[in-house]
């Protein structure tokens, strides 16, 4: 069976076919770190993780980057004093990290940091330089500009023309005047230093010390660790313009041919409207996984098809764990018919209905209705007495869990290894909010946060040396 994606540049259902069968690449716009992880970014992560299972369940091995953006504007403008913007990027990182690891996302082959890829991203820029792509800009400011209008073939990700778009805003106007390109369309690549940025969050370079910008990043990054040309790129909707339409343009007038097949996932809505930081709207990872077991986070989160808006509700998360405890308890009848004999839960291989499914385009829905006839038809037969044909049932259920990441065990937080640090990485992170929200003197904040902590069965201790937490008993 073929493998089919929606290719958002192609505006259809394709053909997955990879460079190497042996290896597919893919990369994936990860955080801005300027602070903690809402429930969409975890959606967004989530999406992919299950692209990547699926790919791996075919191929065997996949490549997968996602990157982590530590220097950017937004990072440098949430830093204070107390905590400087690399110190700021680095904690919120863990966050994001903490996060993912709560409901199961598998971690990266490579996750690299921005500041890691300067050089590589000043090679880039020099060669679109010099292929008359970019430009300094003749103010003396150290901004050098990607040069739309020299490339026939910007705007070929979202269907535009450069005379439809908006103007390509940056940063507000420094202190010390308006920083010029050529065209209001045209976009960053170099970020000469302002006044007042600290110095560190500045590198030298041949056009004049300073930063890079936003897009020039993925670009860098992506041909580093996956080459020239790869097979996914990924990302939210929301990334389509400009950040992607930005990286393919800049990727392709250096001479690489980049992205083979571009995958979008949908948003979280609130009341129909995204979800984001800037909107005010936005629920906190954190807050959710602390109300809620992980993986009927995870089941709540993956049940819509990954191209959709996604509107979470109460009812969201009481149906995924309504739908959990019916796969449970079956498995649990499979056992004890069993005499509980582990290799009930041995995967097997996953059903046929399955495989379409998840070959349309990642169809999860659809996969998870085939996760439920399974779970009927193995009750069915354990009603009749069929308990070979019920152990058949529990292992073609356990495959098809395990390809979605809600196997066997996916929730036990406490069992230690990587689910037990994304725990603690979690509580802790909470208990570090309820601290600043009683420095600030917010009792209000301080008691809604113990309050969600001790809501997900977890006792905390405030003593001389700090706060301690333990699973209720």
């Amino acid at each position: 069976m073929t493998l089919r994606l929606y290719d958002t540049r192609a505006q259809q259902l394709r053909d997955f076919v990879p460079l190497d069968p042996e290896n597919v690449t893919m990369y994936v716009c990860g955080p801005t770190v300027q602070s903690g992880p809402h429930i969409g970014h975890v959606r967004a992560a989530l999406s992919f993780d299950i692209l990547r299972r699926w790919l791996a369940h075919r191929y065997g091995r996949v490549t997968f980057v996602r990157n982590v953006t530590d220097i950017d504007d937004k990072v440098l403008v949430n830093a204070t004093d107390a905590e400087p913007w690399w110190a700021l990027a680095y904690r919120m990182e863990q966050e994001f990290t903490a996060a993912y690891a709560g409901i199961g996302i598998l971690p990266p082959t490579y996750e690299p940091r921005a500041t890691a890829s300067i050089p590589q991203m000043q090679e880039l820029i020099t060669a679109l330089i010099e292929r008359g792509h970019a430009y300094p800009a003749p103010d003396g400011t150290g901004d050098v500009y990607f040069d739309v209008r020299s490339w026939n073939e910007y705007g070929a990700l979202t269907h535009q023309s450069p005379d439809q778009m908006e103007p390509q805003e940056e940063v507000p106007e420094p202190v010390e005047g308006p920083r010029g390109k050529r065209n209001p369309q045209d976009f960053a690549l170099w970020k000469g230093s302002k006044l007042g940025e600290p110095a560190d969050a500045t590198w030298a370079s041949p056009w004049g010390a300073g930063r890079p910008g936003w897009h020039i990043e993925c670009s860098a990054m992506a041909k580093r660790y996956l080459g020239s040309e790869f097979d996914i790129h990924g990302g939210g909707l929301d990334l389509r313009f400009p950040h992607h339409e930005n990286e393919l343009a800049q990727s392709t007038a250096a001479g690489d041919g980049f992205a083979r097949y571009w995958v979008h996932n949908g948003l979280v809505t609130v009341g129909g409207q995204k979800m984001s930081k800037s909107l005010g709207n936005f629920t906190l990872a954190a807050d959710v996984l602390a109300e809620h077991d992980p993986l009927v986070v995870r089941y709540a989160l993956a049940a819509a098809h990954y191209r959709s808006s996604l509107d979470l509700s109460a009812s969201s998360f009481s149906e995924a764990e309504a739908a959990l405890d019916r796969i449970e308890t079956f498995r649990e009848r499979a056992l004890r018919a069993a005499d509980a004999d582990p290799a009930v839960l041995v995967p097997g291989d996953v059903p046929d209905a399955f495989s379409v499914a998840m070959n349309d385009d990642l169809g999860v829905p659809q996969a998870l209705a085939v996760v439920h006839d399974a779970v009927r038809a193995g009750n069915s037969a354990l009603d009749a007495g069929d308990t070979s044909a019920a152990i058949d049932a529990a292992r073609s259920l356990a495959a098809m869990l395990d390809v979605l990441g809600l196997g066997a065990g996916a929730s036990d937080a406490t069992a230690g290894g990587a689910a037990a640090s994304a725990l603690d990485a979690l509580v802790r992170t909470m208990i570090d909010q309820r601290a600043q929200a009683r420095a600030d003197k917010d009792w209000a904040a301080a008691d809604r946060i113990r309050a969600a902590i001790a809501a997900a069965g977890i006792t905390l201790e405030d003593t001389p040396a700090g706060t301690h937490w333990s699973i209720d008993g």
